[in-house]
């Protein structure tokens, strides 16, 4: 298990900055937190529910649960997704790789990350 050395909330940037040493680094933005939330609103109950129109959304607080994950706290109302230590620092790890994913599972659904735009497939 990675424990964080530090962890800081920038509001104002929409990220949440963890330390782990000197050297090993990461800052999340909310809106790839909050669509790889891992509650049972986006994981779907084995049955993931692609999350669309996250842009913009940002961090509204940051609270330890026990000594294993973070609660993280959307201004969208979302607060049910408990972050281990574990998934966290996966997050961080492959982030570039989860966000492309993220991207093409957008595209291929047909919907935006824009939460005023609905993506118009025309069939001709």
């Amino acid at each position: 298990m990675r424990l964080p050395t530090a962890i800081k909330l920038h509001k104002a940037s929409k990220t949440l900055e963890l330390h782990y040493g000197p050297d090993e680094q990461y800052r999340l933005d909310a809106e790839f937190l909050r669509v790889h939330s891992p509650s049972a609103e986006v994981r779907g109950h084995g049955h993931p529910v692609l999350q669309h129109g996250k842009l913009g959304v940002g961090l509204s607080g940051v609270e330890p649960v026990g000594q294993y994950a973070l609660k993280l706290i959307f201004d969208d109302g979302h607060d049910s997704g408990l972050y281990s230590w574990d998934y966290l620092y996966q997050l961080a790890r492959n982030h570039d790789r989860l966000w492309v994913e993220y991207l093409a599972e957008l595209e291929r659904a047909g919907k935006s990350r824009d939460p005023d735009e609905s993506v118009v497939r025309l069939m001709l």
